[in-house]
């Protein structure tokens, strides 16, 4: 199944941000906290619903990429941080290790 983009905004439910998404957006920009709704990008498919943790950042081919791991059922994923991501929390995951 390929990529389904979906111009949504939600509220974070960790740290309560409202944010605007473009169809891209998968996180919360100020806590990078995500939320395990998909089995593949955008299909709102997965019946976990929990939250993700950011658990790591890595810059890999010009991009910065941020783990993270549900709480819930423990599926991990990865996603690519975005321009209005929080600079501080991007950097201080630079230095977590990657599980």
């Amino acid at each position: 199944m390929s990529f389904v983009r979906r111009l949504e905004s939600f509220t974070c439910e960790h740290c309560q941000t409202a944010v605007n998404g473009n169809g891209y957006t998968n996180h919360c920009p100020k806590c990078l906290w995500s939320k395990h709704v998909d089995l593949t990008p955008g299909d709102r498919q997965a019946s976990c619903r929990g939250l993700m943790e950011p658990m790591a950042v890595r810059y890999i081919k010009d991009e910065y990429l941020i783990y993270h791991r549900c709480e819930k059922c423990g599926h991990k994923n990865t996603n690519r941080a975005s321009s209005s991501d929080s600079c501080e929390l991007l950097i201080s995951l630079t230095l977590a290790p990657v599980a």
